[in-house]
């Protein structure tokens, strides 16, 4: 499974089915996802520190915090998680 796949699963309350193959997950992210949001997601998966990801992003401490919960409850819509699923 890969960093993102692992990622996704860590943020997702119920996932009924395994997640699509790495590519088809791209995919999707990337059609459903700001690019600051897919950004975020990846760097989260490869283990980036919150302050690289706020400099590289160039993002406050609060804005971070907005853009992260964004994230969480858009992958957790019943709509987007049908289609992250197999």
């Amino acid at each position: 499974m890969t960093n993102i796949a692992k990622e996704i699963e860590k943020h997702i309350r119920i996932l009924q089915r395994p997640l699509k193959e790495p590519e088809e997950l791209n995919m999707v992210l990337k059609a459903r996802l700001t690019k600051k949001e897919y950004k975020l997601l990846k760097a989260w998966a490869s283990g980036t520190p919150m302050q690289e990801i706020s400099a590289k992003l160039n993002l406050s401490e609060k804005q971070y915090g907005e853009l992260s919960i964004k994230l969480i409850k858009k992958l957790n819509q019943e709509k987007l998680k049908q289609e992250l699923m197999s």
